[in-house]
């Protein structure tokens, strides 16, 4: 049985700090960016994020095939963290780039940069994700590289969203594309030196080769209950987060403002919508420190229905929060309930992909762990494209205005537009919460299958210390 290092997990750690620094922003910044600073309509940005998010969707299992049949002296996943580092880091930078074009050559631009930005994406987060398969054979010791990996997303996460408004203020201001684009220099740069480090420590120690062919390994796929089922609740709860997480700077600008302050100790401090996900990462970070212990007692199936259980109540009672100095604050206290118990999810989803994994090689006799693990990342950018489309689909069936100067000019958004606004930040996402309840009733995986299962594989794995 393998018991990796301390100073390995971290370094994982880091692999995923830079990809949620990068990722975060997309989901909650990149459709506010595209309405209100781009300058693309709600539909046009709407079926942009939908289109390109579905093609890098669709691209994550060719990657995880790639992946699975890559061999160097490095190993099958961990090369990509060096190879595609730069072009990662590069794609984002120009993301968020604004060219004096007209509208039709800026949607252009926007669809190119946005494909290219999810594409380098995939060739680097697939790969690292398929990593946790190799690095181990012991299923707890998963779950805690898992909770090191989030516990780092999370620390990123926090860092970008928390910096993100006043960092474009101090780079060329918020509501300008120049903040903007060197607000993006800044996280990409930083993003480049992590996924470097993450190679130059880490280490590949299972040894697995895959005896079938790449349509034997479709065929196993669609044949794994498991990983149906996994994968539709994997989906829903990244469409929760990003349900929430696209709506909030909206939510900040039209329901709370821009200009609230909030009393603590005696010092005000403002209340936007940085600082409402910045407090939402770190408690991230709570919940991916609570999830071993818990999941190990409880087992990972309950642990994620009772988790999806509570996010149901606590989303549905946001919507009855008023907006008061009060209410503000019990705002925050649910964002921070919410967000430990996502927390606990995320790390969760993840070590339960590669007990899928385990299975799919004892039953099927198919090493596909980079296939199994792409499909963790094609569920989040199905729940991402999805969500961040409804969310700008719904406004603009409600009549919102993303017009700054209309605004500035006095009018006022549409009553309908700011309830809409509020379900999204409520109701909705409630809903998405309790089909993934009902989704993993149905998972088999249980703690007795997934311990028998590790002890049929000991023998069949040939490991690398």
């Amino acid at each position: 049985m393998v018991k990796s290092r301390l100073k390995e997990k971290i370094a994982y750690g880091f692999g995923d700090m830079s990809s949620s620094m990068f990722w975060k922003i997309f989901s909650y910044y990149l459709p506010f960016f595209y309405s209100n600073i781009f300058g693309l309509s709600l539909i046009d940005a709407g079926v942009l994020v939908l289109v390109t998010r579905i093609w890098d969707a669709v691209s994550d299992p060719m990657m995880g095939v790639i992946a699975d049949r890559t061999n160097t002296r490095w190993g099958k996943y961990r090369p990509y963290l060096l190879w595609i580092a730069p072009f990662f880091s590069i794609c984002g930078i120009l993301l968020f780039t604004t060219p004096d074009l007209n509208y039709g050559g800026k949607l252009i631009w926007a669809y190119v940069t946005y494909i290219l930005m999810m594409t380098a994406y995939t060739c680097v987060n697939v790969p690292y994700g398929a990593m946790l398969g190799v690095m181990t054979d012991d299923s707890n010791e998963k779950t805690v590289f898992s909770s090191f990996r989030m516990f780092f997303a999370y620390g990123g996460s926090f860092i970008s969203l928390f910096l993100w408004e006043p960092l474009t203020d101090m780079m060329g201001g918020y509501n300008t594309p120049e903040g903007w684009f060197w607000g993006m220099v800044v996280i990409a740069t930083a993003c480049f030196f992590m996924f470097i480090i993450c190679f130059m420590i880490t280490r590949e120690h299972l040894k697995t080769v895959s005896t079938v062919s790449v349509g034997s390994d479709f065929r196993a796929l669609l044949i794994n209950k498991p990983w149906w089922l996994l994968i539709g609740a994997a989906l829903c709860f990244n469409l929760f987060n990003t349900i929430r997480g696209a709506t909030v700077a909206y939510f900040f600008q039209d329901i709370i403002g821009a200009d609230v302050s909030l009393m603590f100790f005696g010092m005000m401090f403002a209340f936007y919508a940085g600082l409402f996900l910045g407090v939402g990462e770190v408690s991230n970070m709570i919940g991916v420190a609570s999830c071993v212990p818990i999941s190990n007692k409880l087992g990972k199936k309950t642990t994620f229905i009772l988790v999806n259980a509570s996010l149901v109540v606590l989303s549905s009672l946001f919507f009855f929060i008023p907006c008061t100095p009060t209410g503000y604050w019990l705002m925050l206290v649910f964002q921070v309930l919410i967000s430990i118990l996502t927390g606990i999810m995320s790390p969760l989803v993840w070590s339960m992909y590669a007990d899928v994994s385990d299975y799919a090689e004892l039953e099927f006799k198919t090493a596909s762990t980079g296939l199994i693990f792409s499909s963790s990342s094609m569920a989040q950018k199905f729940g991402g494209a999805i969500g961040g489309a409804a969310v700008l689909w719904l406004l603009s069936s409600f009549g919102y205005i993303t017009d700054i100067n209309l605004l500035a000019g006095g009018a006022e958004q549409p009553a309908e537009a700011l309830t809409c606004l509020r379900w999204l930040m409520s109701f909705i996402p409630a809903f998405v919460a309790l089909i993934a309840v009902c989704v993993v009733w149905f998972y088999p995986l249980t703690t007795k299958r997934i311990n028998e299962i590790n002890a049929e594989l000991k023998n069949m794995r040939e490991i690398d210390d």
